[in-house]
């Protein structure tokens, strides 16, 4: 269990609920009928980085094709119907293990899950690409090499299985 003071602000829910992707896995290679996976990610990461093949994709936002000079970074949008996917896929108390690329959005998706009355969804805190490698000696530094699901051994694939991607006629 992962204590809230040693978490980033960025990765905490309310629920308090956390795993890692090894641990994300285990419990759903333990349960899979019960244990879901949501991969709160645009449909570009999704397809074009990867994603876990059991994972279903409701994107929490979208990036727009403009540029946000503040943030340094192309703007985001929430996506409007986020939620209203997310209870027609998904009963309020099923297990639902949030992924995006590090846990940030995966967190901001939990506290709207848990807004909506979802009791049992967790933070995959280092997501799929993991956290950010800071030893400047490493060949890494800089990019997202520590931990997260592609780094854990788990399985992933970039085959897309139509039924769980979002589309706009989701």
């Amino acid at each position: 269990m992962v204590e809230n003071d040693t978490l980033p602000a960025g990765k905490r829910t309310d629920l308090g609920l956390y795993v890692t992707a090894r641990e994300a896995y285990a419990k759903w290679s333990a349960d899979p009928e019960n244990v879901k996976i949501l991969d709160v990610r645009i449909p570009e990461e999704y397809v074009f980085v990867g994603h876990p093949e059991m994972a279903r994709n409701i994107p929490l936002g979208f990036v727009q094709r403009q540029w946000d000079k503040g943030k340094n970074q192309p703007v985001f949008v929430p996506n409007s119907g986020f939620l209203s996917a997310v209870k027609q896929s998904y009963d309020t108390e099923d297990m639902i293990l949030v992924l995006c690329r590090s846990g940030g959005r995966s967190a901001l998706a939990v506290n709207a899950m848990s807004a909506a009355s979802f009791s049992n969804a967790y933070n995959i805190m280092d997501g799929m690409e993991g956290d950010t490698v800071t030893d400047p000696s490493s060949a890494y530094c800089g990019k997202r090499m520590q931990n997260g699901w592609k780094n854990s051994g788990s399985p992933w694939t970039y085959d897309v299985d139509e039924k769980l991607l979002w589309t706009d006629s989701n």
